[in-house]
């Protein structure tokens, strides 16, 4: 991250806090390669956790588009990485949106962006993938969103149960997605892309 770039405020208590946990940890926060890592580390998780000051529904609102077009449209393999509020490890991976729109369609990238915003903020895999489904359900009203989410959790894989190819998959879906077939066809339009990854 580049040095010039604005942190919120608290940073340096935030670092005061990081020494403090260095100690607690049984290191020595005064040695060379320590001196500094308080403040790296504050800046960090400042960055990581970005998405509490910004409003996704504000970004999805900053570019609608009133259109005819009522086939789903889908923005699939979004990579994301978010902490995991239980231990504050990563957990990463794709997310998988699709909506039929309903008299309005939105910029493409902005549905990245509502990725980005909510996994930028100390998660559960669960409440993210219903949080994205919700802010564009209530943003663009459309016919229906299904929003499907693959994540590996390095608190499985680092400690605890120890699996390293976990892959845990979560969705949400509303309105045309309630039924079978439409969710269906989704589902099919997603994995058909991981067979050539």
């Amino acid at each position: 991250m580049a040095d010039n770039e604005t942190y919120r405020p608290g940073l340096d208590e935030l670092a005061a806090h990081y020494k403090d946990v260095l100690r607690l940890l049984g290191e020595d926060p005064g040695r060379e390669g320590l001196i500094k890592t308080p403040v790296r580390v504050a800046k960090a998780m400042q960055v990581l956790t970005r998405g509490y000051e910004m409003d996704a529904h504000e970004v999805l609102r900053s570019a609608l588009f009133k259109e005819d077009y009522s086939q789903m449209v889908i923005v699939k393999d979004i990579d994301f990485f978010s902490l995991c509020e239980h231990h504050m490890l990563p957990f990463y991976g794709k997310v998988h949106v699709a909506y039929i729109p309903n008299g309005y369609i939105t910029g493409l990238s902005k549905i990245a962006r509502v990725v980005d915003i909510y996994s930028h903020r100390l998660q559960v895999q669960e409440r993210m993938t219903l949080q994205i489904r919700q802010c564009i359900q209530q943003t663009l009203q459309p016919l229906g969103v299904m929003v499907v989410v693959e994540a590996a959790h390095m608190c499985m894989q680092m400690r605890g149960v120890e699996r390293q190819n976990s892959i845990t998959t979560t969705s949400e879906f509303s309105g045309a997605f309630n039924q079978a077939k439409t969710r269906q066809e989704f589902m099919n339009l997603i994995s058909h892309s991981h067979t050539h990854t």
